[in-house]
């Protein structure tokens, strides 16, 4: 495996994972990674669930801390950083702000789980309409957030909202909204923004990392060079699954390094 790095995981500190810190890292120094960033979901405002209305709250003091003692722990054997995934939500602009200051974060991943106040991975953000129109929806919320919510290092599995519909995305291609993808990715690439390929999309049944590979290679095309690969994973036996594939992938598409972070900088490393 060439790619030594995931930079997506989350452990108990995020509201959807029961994986120990620990048993994480262990994991990624088994799979001979050299570097891996904690990423835990701070997604305030997340009403979808109302029975569990903190889902998404992070507790960021009690995380660092627990991510200090174990980066010592095993600095000798590999590279923990300190990240977060932010949840973007336009009128959170304030307080994604400061948050994103609060912390000496190595790396900000910034994603939309939410589109206007719905998650896509609740069947009722597509029901009455078309997969299209649906995706469509969430598409241009990603473009607005991307515009008014600068506060992150690379956009996070930027057509998410494929893994969740009732035909995946059998009906989804990157042609039917090059519009806006274009502009999403011309705005990331001009404010030196960077995407991840997320490989939880194959885990998700869909046969193709998200973004898809189209999308990763428009990015390539109009000048895009900063990608990290992410795993996503919730639980050690997901970290740096269907990473040859990210490869080859990302090589196809032109690219011919992927970045890691530490302090918000990205460095290169060759694929």
């Amino acid at each position: 495996m060439s790619i030594k790095a995931d930079l997506h995981m989350h452990t108990n500190f995020s509201g959807d994972s029961d994986a120990k810190m620990e048993d994480m890292i262990q994991r990624a120094i088994s799979l001979g990674l050299t570097h891996i960033c904690i990423t835990e979901h701070y997604d305030p405002d997340y009403v979808y669930a109302p029975d569990e209305p903190a889902l998404f709250d992070l507790n960021t003091d009690s995380y660092l801390y627990e991510l200090l003692k174990l980066r010592e722990k095993y600095k000798e054997q590999i590279s923990v950083g300190f990240g977060v995934e932010l949840g973007l939500q336009p009128h959170l602009k304030r307080q994604l702000a400061v948050y994103s200051k609060s912390h000496d974060f190595d790396f900000i991943i910034g994603s939309s789980h939410l589109c206007c106040r719905k998650d896509p991975y609740y069947p009722a953000f597509f029901e009455g309409r078309s997969a299209d129109e649906a995706h469509h929806e969430y598409f241009q919320a990603v473009l607005e957030c991307v515009k008014s919510l600068p506060y992150f290092d690379v956009y996070g599995h930027l057509d998410y909202v494929v893994r969740y519909g009732p035909t995946k995305n059998e009906q989804y291609t990157y042609a039917k909204h090059a519009d806006v993808f274009d502009r999403i990715l011309t705005h990331l690439i001009e404010n030196e923004k960077g995407i991840e390929l997320n490989t939880n999309g194959f885990r998700a049944g869909l046969g193709q990392p998200n973004p898809c590979a189209d999308i990763m290679r428009r990015y390539h095309e109009l000048g895009g060079e900063i990608v990290t690969i992410g795993s996503d994973a919730h639980t050690p036996d997901e970290i740096a699954s269907h990473f040859d594939e990210a490869c080859d992938i990302l090589k196809a598409c032109g690219f011919r390094y992927y970045c890691i972070f530490q302090s918000r900088i990205p460095e290169y490393f060759k694929l």
